[in-house]
């Protein structure tokens, strides 16, 4: 019985302390975002222009862009639609226990796994929809205005811990069915697209099984001296993710890969290696590559200098987003207006949901409300991240990103380079048959030193 007790006091406990994240996160998501409507807003590669003629003033989004409907100009819904369509990885609580640990959530600890999830499901989309894809729901999921996120905060702790005392389970939230979704597609091209769409996001689902979920992301990280719990920086999530990627079975996953570059290097040899590495008598093809780059824009501060490059890759179509935020928060940055980046925010503490049965609900994995906070605030360090669908858009894309670096870095070092020819350091994982030794020394090594440089509170 004194267990029991003690299990209950730590159930209760738990509640507690994701309803005062939730809460915590709240007063973010109440603040109004403004878009200017005379410049333009970019979002991973797309360009949005909300100026109409008579009228010079500010945009208000409000929640996702929510505005009256008789001053709605421009392209503000196709630039909605988009935004909503990226997937949003948030929080999530009362998931499968992870291994080796008590914890059934990640609230306060795990926004740079959720952060880097984003940026590979964006990567997954360019891969199996296009970047032309937006999801046809994207505009009927329920606005998040100030009022009903606090409100929906306050009813789902209240509701949680009614039914902890209870012994029922939490209501679920209403849904978009697969069947209903799928009637309203018509042609085979629209719903394999649907298909794909909830096939991406299950493979990020929070059970030990998914392949890019939580609990896995967290078994690799602990290669490298992570736990479930730890702070995670962008660099060390780049090689988890690279290392799930390449562990991944499944068959639709065979045919991408990930690069990490070393100490800043994108060696093109080793790239088009990785690429060409299913290349047989049966399979001519060579694989599509995530190239991740991790990166410091600075010293202690993010230095202003770079803001022009980080918009100009922010402007390629092949971009995948940036794993990075500001001091104690990560952020998943998908674009900008100005001097401001455009992001998805990680830090809202959502239910778990069953992502393995076939008709599981979609809206909590799409963000309703961009945010948008100042290139200054920005913490440097950062992982950058491009898709490239075969070895000769990795050529054009090494090219034009090649001379982007040379015009931006002026009289200064470029913040990474394209160098021909392999590393010295061959990748290990390649060759490497034990599967619990799943990083070299040398990676292990390179890890632990980001780990130390990184601004450990992200």
């Amino acid at each position: 019985m004194e267990a029991t007790g003690t299990d209950e006091v730590d159930k209760l406990k738990t509640k507690f302390i994701s309803a005062w994240n939730n809460m915590k996160y709240s007063w973010v998501l109440k603040t109004k975002t403004y878009f200017s409507r005379n410049s333009p807003v970019l979002l991973l590669g797309k360009c949005y222009h909300f100026k109409y003629e008579d009228e010079d003033k500010t945009l208000p989004a409000g929640s996702g862009c929510t505005i009256e409907d008789h001053v709605i100009a421009g392209n503000v819904e196709e630039f909605r639609k988009d935004f909503i369509s990226r997937i949003w990885l948030t929080y999530r609580e009362e998931f499968p226990q992870i291994e080796g640990s008590a914890l059934t959530t990640d609230c306060g600890w795990g926004c740079t796994l959720r952060t880097g999830q984003m940026l590979l499901a964006q990567g997954l989309i360019l891969h199996f929809l296009g970047r032309a894809w937006t999801w046809p729901d994207a505009l009927n999921i329920e606005n998040s205005d100030s009022e009903s996120w606090t409100s929906h905060t306050v009813k789902k702790f209240t509701a949680s811990f009614e039914a902890s005392l209870s012994g029922e389970r939490e209501l679920k939230t209403p849904k978009i069915s697969l069947k209903e979704t799928i009637g309203k597609y018509s042609d085979d091209h629209e719903m394999r697209n649907e298909i794909y769409h909830r096939k991406i996001i299950s493979w990020f689902g929070d059970s030990p099984l998914a392949l890019f979920g939580l609990h896995q992301l967290i078994e690799y990280g602990k290669k490298s001296g992570k736990k479930a719990g730890d702070w995670y920086g962008p660099a060390v999530v780049a090689h988890i993710l690279r290392k799930a990627v390449e562990e991944a079975r499944h068959p639709d996953l065979q045919g991408i890969t990930i690069y990490v570059a070393q100490d800043c290097t994108v060696y093109n040899c080793d790239v088009i290696d990785k690429q060409s590495a299913s290349m047989t008598s049966d399979n001519a093809d060579d694989k599509a590559v995530i190239i991740l780059v991790p990166v410091r824009l600075g010293g202690e501060r993010t230095n202003t200098d770079y803001l022009e490059f980080v918009k100009s890759i922010l402007s390629l179509e092949y971009c995948v987003g940036i794993i990075g935020g500001k001091p104690k928060q990560s952020y998943y940055f998908a674009g900008f207006q100005d001097d401001s980046l455009i992001y998805m925010d990680p830090h809202y503490c959502q239910s778990f949901v069953d992502v393995s049965i076939k008709d599981f609900p979609l809206e909590t994995f799409h963000c309703p409300s961009p945010k948008k906070m100042a290139f200054r605030k920005m913490d440097p360090s950062c992982t950058i991240g491009f898709y490239c669908r075969n070895v000769q858009d990795f050529e054009r894309a090494s090219e034009e990103i090649t001379k982007m670096l040379k015009f931006s870095s002026k009289e200064k070092y470029p913040l990474f380079t394209f160098v021909n020819g392999h590393s010295r350091d061959y990748d290990f994982t390649s060759t490497t048959t034990n599967e619990e030794d799943l990083f070299s020394e040398d990676e292990k090594k390179r890890l632990k030193r980001f780990s130390m440089e990184e601004f450990v509170l992200l």
